[in-house]
């Protein structure tokens, strides 16, 4: 398998997630910068990936999986012993499935616009919009060490990447000390200093 990915970007946690999986794998870096963009080797990502944008991974099959959220799972599912994601067809697996969607769609959606927001009004508005989102992933965290409970999974992965964002944006999320442990946490672990070292994030 083949994972293309950009440094520091949502695809940081489907490199942690393969990480964890023990399985091999390679990995390209993507410049989002450029236009088209263009991998580390000097393709055009957009001839690999129409969508154009990360993670994507390439499959030993010559397949290509897009979205983060079913790489994550793809991944987990090759590797059932490692307890990455609850069993399909189960009620844990759906909760992951709404652990993912929530953040897809309620945490990372919500930091893009302090990405690129043209205004500082466009940006306050979007951080003040992800504060209900915090407070509920707070009360999780303070009554669980992963979001399903005591054992790691990829919406772990996935949420450890969105707020990691915060640092870099110079945002504070001092207001959730369950929200802090939990990155210092999952940020201890091996598979997640591997991902960060890989992506220059680590010395």
């Amino acid at each position: 398998m083949k994972l293309y990915y950009s440094s520091g970007a949502c695809s940081l946690a489907s490199h942690i997630v393969l990480f964890a999986s023990g399985l091999p794998f390679s990995a390209e870096a993507v410049s989002l910068r450029d236009v088209p963009h263009t991998t580390a080797g000097g393709a055009d990502f957009t001839a690999i990936n129409p969508k154009g944008y990360v993670p994507a991974l390439q499959l030993d099959n010559g397949e290509l999986l897009t979205e983060g959220v079913a790489i994550m799972q793809y991944i987990a599912d090759q590797v059932p012993d490692k307890q990455l994601a609850p069993a399909n067809g189960t009620l844990p697996r759906y909760r992951l499935q709404e652990w993912l969607n929530f953040i897809s769609t309620e945490v990372h959606k919500n930091f893009s616009p302090i990405f690129s927001g043209k205004t500082d009004e466009v940006k306050e508005d979007a951080w003040g919009r992800l504060q209900p989102r915090f407070a509920l992933l707070q009360a999780q965290l303070e009554k669980t060490p992963y979001l399903l409970g005591g054992q790691f999974s990829v919406a772990d992965a996935y949420l450890f990447t969105c707020l990691s964002w915060a640092q870099y944006l110079q945002r504070s999320l001092a207001a959730y000390p369950a929200l802090l442990a939990f990155l210092k946490r999952v940020a201890e672990l091996p598979a997640t200093q591997q991902a960060l070292k890989a992506e220059g994030l680590l010395k």
